[in-house]
């Protein structure tokens, strides 16, 4: 499938990401050994394409800090303090497209400032989709869409960490983020 293709011709207009079909992962370096792996379970936000020309589409989303799952409470609740994410004072974390283009195999690269922890830096999502519309059980128009990129936590000001005894950090500086995400046509 073609990005081009199937947005032209079938997914004009705006589309509003469905929180409960969608989630945004994340790993990072855990004791420099393995990956440690979290979601967060509240997405929201919209997508307007334009048929005319996909690179004029754009894309806003938001993240309930709060709703940080990494399967160990303990470590979520380390996750929301002022350490990390600071969610009292941060609640979200949000994307603001400012450009898309299309790669020479079909698929988008988007754009834009992520805020983390009242922090803004521009960062590049590679983009699987958006895939051909569906319609669901209840007369809805749906797609779906995944995205991912990479950052370094400390440009976000998550510096948070503590040395090992054997060397090396408990934390690692690389953040993988992958959002997966199903949409319904507004």
């Amino acid at each position: 499938m073609t990005v081009a293709s199937t947005a032209e011709a079938t997914t004009t207009g705006t589309w509003n990401i469905d929180a409960t079909h969608s989630s945004a992962q994340f790993k990072v370096k855990h004791m420099m050994i393995s990956n440690v792996k979290g979601e967060f379970n509240a997405v929201t936000g919209t997508l307007t394409v334009n048929s005319a020309d996909i690179t004029k589409s754009r894309v806003a989303a938001s993240i309930d800090a709060g709703t940080i799952n990494t399967r160990d409470a303990q470590r979520d609740g380390h996750l929301k303090s002022a350490d990390f994410l600071h969610v009292e004072k941060f609640p979200a974390l949000t994307f603001q497209s400012t450009r898309v283009t299309k790669r020479e195999d079909g698929e988008l690269a988007v754009e834009g400032d992520l805020s983390v922890r009242g922090v803004t830096r521009k960062v590049v999502f590679e983009v699987e989709g958006p895939s051909a519309p569906m319609k669901d059980p209840w007369g809805n128009t749906r797609i779906g869409l995944s995205a991912t990129t990479r950052i370094n936590r400390k440009d976000f000001g998550l510096t948070w960490n503590t040395a090992l005894e054997t060397g090396g950090l408990l934390v690692g500086d690389e953040v993988t983020i992958t959002l997966d995400v199903q949409l319904i046509k507004a």
